[in-house]
């Protein structure tokens, strides 16, 4: 079947070098990618189709229950085993790209303002809602990741850790980094032993990963040094959640010679925020960096709507060319989170210091309340992490 513009495209697969080509595929006749991830149950995954009305699926044999009961048209990526399924397939991935399209069709036009994806968020605060992001949006977001990384100055050489049906994987991998020409070797899933050995083998040099990896590789520091030779990687880049002063310390005490470089995003800002791009403000502990390019931010008081000086904590806005268009079909919640003159309510509360450097403090609906008291849970977690026999960490509020 014909993908046409405005159509809503699902891509339900692990990562693999499809995954960009299919996503990029989409995007280029004018459709709107929807991704979700493959851990999600059936149901979940049932919700997002009823929300987003995908008129075509890309799956994996694998992952074909996931989609049980859809009717969905079904593009299989791989080859089918011929075990009996309920799923509608209707061609495969090898199949679809060696036919050749139709002389008759009229390629439509895509404009910069036409949607590109539709990511699942569960946004600044509650349940997940589908984030409308453009092709405009997408292209300030490429254009920020080229920067950043500066790969005209030399081959770069990059792990892909994290999943791609995220902002983080679809900005860095699915689209960014393949927008430079690097080379990026695509693991299917995370697991530790397979991306250190990644690591020697491919000789990588960039390592983008999330807090909770960067945690294990601490604590397995004297086993990983003996086993594999590291030698290349030069730095890592953490994103998807705060990074404590007492993990960063811990981490640079056991990998001396690798930097470690911090993003802050959102799904509705298409993952850019703010970064610490150099190896100088990389030794800022603690902090999430400065103000990515083309973006302006300002610090608010959730309840006055007063805008902060520095040091000053409030909430987090963002403005700037990577801004989401607002949440699908949800007026009420775009209104709550995008104000009249394009400012994005993050829901995160920050502070900026006089150098200019963003400091994520806590999410604001997140707060603990003790005897009167706030408590971030961001600061339990931090402490928690010194604990020597603490491994992995989970700090939430709950009532009563």
């Amino acid at each position: 079947m014909g993908i046409r513009k405005g159509d809503v495209i699902l891509l339900l697969s692990p990562n693999s070098i499809f995954f960009p080509v299919i996503c990029l595929s989409v995007m280029s006749l004018g459709a709107i990618i929807t991704t979700t991830n493959p851990l999600n149950t059936t149901r979940e995954i049932a919700k997002q189709i009823a929300d987003s009305n995908p008129v075509l699926a890309f799956t994996t044999q694998q992952l074909l229950p996931k989609l049980a009961g859809s009717r969905l048209p079904i593009i299989l990526i791989g080859q089918p085993d011929n075990s009996p399924t309920e799923a509608k397939i209707v061609s495969t991935l090898d199949n679809a790209m060696k036919k050749e399209p139709s002389e008759r069709r009229v390629r439509d036009r895509v404009n910069q303002e036409d949607t590109a994806t539709l990511l699942y968020s569960s946004g600044t605060t509650g349940a997940s809602k589908g984030v409308v992001s453009s092709h405009k949006n997408l292209i300030g977001m490429v254009q920020t990741i080229l920067n950043r990384f500066r790969l005209d100055q030399k081959e770069e050489i990059f792990i892909c850790t994290v999943p791609m049906f995220h902002i983080y994987g679809l900005a860095a991998f699915a689209t960014g980094l393949l927008a430079s020409g690097s080379t990026v070797v695509v693991l299917s899933k995370f697991e530790m032993d397979e991306m250190l050995s990644a690591i020697e083998k491919y000789r990588a040099t960039y390592l983008p990963l999330v807090p909770p990896i960067l945690v294990a590789l601490i604590n397995g520091a004297d086993r990983i040094r003996a086993k594999y030779d590291l030698g290349t990687l030069h730095s890592v880049l953490s994103g998807g959640a705060p990074l404590s002063k007492e993990v960063t310390e811990g981490f640079v005490e056991k990998f001396p010679t690798v930097a470690i470089l911090q993003g802050y995003g959102l799904t509705e800002s298409a993952g850019i925020g703010a970064s610490t791009d150099s190896l100088e403000e990389s030794r800022r502990y603690g902090t999430a960096g400065m103000l990515s390019p083309s973006m302006e931010a300002k610090i608010v008081d959730p309840e006055s709507g007063e805008a902060l000086p520095v040091n000053r904590t409030g909430e987090l806005w963002l403005r700037g060319p990577t801004i989401m268009k607002g949440y699908f079909s949800n007026a009420e919640a775009t209104t709550s989170t995008l104000d009249s003159d394009g400012w994005l309510r993050t829901g995160d509360l920050c502070y900026i210091d006089e150098d200019g450097y963003i400091f994520v403090v806590d999410r604001l609906k997140e707060l603990i309340k003790y005897k009167g008291y706030q408590v971030p849970p961001a600061e339990l977690e931090a402490l928690l992490l010194t604990h020597a026999e603490i491994a992995d960490y989970c700090c939430y509020p709950i009532s009563g």
